[in-house]
């Protein structure tokens, strides 16, 4: 490789890792800044939630649709597109003068978020073709993601303390600017699209509100109760959704959003069941080690965001075994390795059972652990999710693991908050919301289980069935256990 095409691919690797750590980092950073918003823009008990589900509802819903699209169009336009609107929109909410402004400049922020997260694994799939390069390309990627929702919690920590949290969205305005710019001077265009490229609107419009429908109703269900009416509603809004989006691809559609057929793709299938559980137990365990930190042992937001920081580094350095890993043992290896090595250290977690517990004595070995099977999981499966399609569907594979990873983490947070509240985490006595925080621990060590048992029935060689149909794409890697 010359040293001109050389610097180009690290660029490349260098806009997707920053774009997939402004996604993770911006869906946790307002977490740690809601009281002071709530207080600033005089946003009232039911109101408050919306900062949060005006940015995730949005997300969800079009990620599918955004990584279809990127194949039929243009995977560079669809990430520089989702960057340019995510910045401007940051910029909007970080100058918002009431509640409402606010909630519109977070959607807008989700949509743009949409259209960049697949976009930052299709470009990183179609540019890193050999394996080696491919594996290290994707553990920095699932580096970035996995340490995103932890230097979320330190960045809005930090910020809100220090500064205001307008800052928590007007941070990103500089960074998207930058960017913007590193993207479009390194990623180049794809070769034409080969065949029509016709959009299956009904398609498009069906699994849009039906998993836009399915949060909705998840996030009112955790917050309202499963049987309140908004939340029946709107999971038979889901249902009827996805229903018709599935009638469509299987009946209807000449040119379906989503093939049926992948799903016949073990490796496809068994992917996406780990990247749902994953995105499950991670999402729950940056929300309950967080209570855990500030309700039981009593640390400020500032201690709180701190300790995150082995966490972070824990991840980095699990992201840095995958690619030599994966050479010599194989993807399928490193992946299941790194959701034991994850489910050790969240049963360790769990034994974190009262308000004398210490950071050093009861969190930092945990947190190490955990930290590192996140780092080896995240990379490695999106490598060989991707790594089973084709060049001319790496949008649909990414679009269907975001989504997978997204769903998992409104679904598994919403039980394992049930799980919490029913054994102690309601209370506010510190011993009982211990107790209560133990069991979604123990909960979110069975997700990883689980997403283990779907890696054992990857199958050993990650291939795509359409490899003869596709002759103008760069083959997909061979993953051997």
């Amino acid at each position: 490789m010359s040293n001109a095409n050389h610097g180009r691919t690290g660029l490349v690797l260098l806009a997707c890792c920053v774009g997939q750590l402004l996604v993770v980092l911006d869906g946790t950073i307002m977490n740690v800044a809601l009281p002071s918003i709530e207080s600033a823009l005089k946003f009232d008990a039911n109101s408050l939630q919306w900062v949060i589900n005006a940015y995730l509802i949005p997300t969800a819903g079009l990620l599918l649709l955004a990584g279809r699209m990127a194949d039929l169009f243009s995977r560079r336009g669809f990430f520089l597109a989702g960057i340019a609107l995510f910045t401007v929109a940051s910029l909007a909410g970080g100058f918002a003068q009431d509640a409402t402004q606010l909630i519109i400049a977070r959607a807008f922020q989700g949509v743009g978020v949409a259209l960049m997260s697949p976009a930052t694994l299709t470009v990183l799939g179609t540019t890193f073709t050999e394996p080696a390069q491919r594996a290290k390309a994707f553990g920095l990627w699932g580096a970035a993601g996995g340490s995103g929702g932890a230097i979320g919690v330190l960045a809005g920590g930090v910020v809100t303390d220090w500064l205001s949290w307008r800052w928590v969205l007007l941070i990103n305005v500089p960074v998207g600017i930058a960017l913007f710019i590193v993207a479009a001077i390194s990623i180049t265009p794809t070769a034409k699209h080969v065949g029509p490229r016709k959009l299956d609107i009904l398609g498009a419009v069906s699994v849009t509100i039906g998993i836009a429908a399915l949060v909705f109703a998840i996030a009112q269900g955790e917050r309202e109760g499963w049987g309140s009416p908004v939340s029946l509603i709107s999971f038979a809004v889901a249902v009827v959704g996805i229903g018709v989006f599935l009638f469509d691809q299987a009946k209807l559609a000449s040119e379906p959003l989503v093939p049926l057929s992948v799903f016949r793709n073990r490796a496809i299938v068994a992917s996406n069941v780990a990247m749902f559980c994953v995105g499950a137990a991670m999402a729950s365990t940056f929300y309950f080690l967080t209570l855990l930190m500030q309700f039981v042992l009593g640390y400020s937001p500032l201690t709180t965001g701190l300790s995150y920081l082995p966490l972070s580094v824990a991840i980095f350095l699990g992201a840095g075994m995958v690619a030599p890993q994966t050479s010599k043992l194989g993807g399928r290896f490193t992946l299941i390795s790194g959701l034991v090595v994850g489910v050790i250290g969240l049963g360790w977690l769990a034994l974190a059972t009262d308000n004398k517990a210490t950071f050093v004595a009861d969190l930092l070995g945990p947190s190490l652990l955990f930290g590192v099977g996140v780092g080896m999981v995240l990379g490695t499966v999106a490598n060989l999710a991707t790594a089973a399609l084709p060049s001319s569907q790496q949008g649909l594979a990414s679009g269907l693991l975001t989504t997978g990873q997204a769903l998992g983490g409104a679904a598994g947070l919403a039980v394992l908050v049930a799980v919490a509240n029913a054994t102690g985490g309601e209370t506010r006595v510190p011993e009982e919301m211990a107790s209560g925080y133990a069991n979604a621990f123990i909960g979110t060590a069975i997700l990883l289980v689980i997403a283990a048992l779907a890696a054992v029935a990857m199958p050993k060689v990650a291939k795509s069935e359409s490899d003869d149909s596709d002759e103008s794409a760069p083959k997909p890697v061979a993953v051997h256990i």
